[in-house]
């Protein structure tokens, strides 16, 4: 199941991010090992959020998403998502996008902020993954 496979890659991103957080904002803007270190777990963490969206769409025939953001969306419109997590999953897509797409002009000062604020958000995510992949295994025998 590639689900349980990018479940596997987040939990292993949110790890790292949860290290990370204890790096000092000192190191983080000084030295571009560092921060090169953060962006990756970043990105691999929003990244593997939203393969597991986009295979349990599929798996359940919703809706085809139009972008990452959407993903989030759609399993919020299906109660597999609260809608405060949906609304803060779909904003870091947005910044997945900065992060991947326009990486040489980052606000730095942002992505400190989201390192140290958004770590839950993902978390909060995989939780509800969880409890949603184990009530519609027991639904269905």
């Amino acid at each position: 199941m590639r689900i349980l496979r990018h479940m596997r890659e987040l939990q292993d991103a949110l790890e790292d991010w949860g290290r990370y957080q204890r790096i000092p904002r000192e190191r983080f803007f000084s030295d571009r090992d560092t921060r090169n270190m953060v962006f990756h777990a970043m990105m691999v963490g929003i990244q593997s959020a939203i393969d597991i969206s986009t295979d349990l769409i599929a798996e359940e025939h919703l809706r085809r998403p139009a972008s990452y953001r959407e993903t989030f969306e759609i399993l919020g419109e299906n109660g597999i998502l609260p809608e405060p997590l949906t609304r803060d999953l779909s904003a870091l897509a947005g910044f997945r996008n900065v992060l991947v797409h326009i990486y040489w002009d980052l606000d730095l000062e942002q992505v400190y902020a989201i390192l140290q604020q958004d770590l839950a958000v993902l978390t909060a995510f995989l939780d509800a993954i969880q409890v949603h992949l184990r009530e519609r295994d027991a639904a269905d025998p």
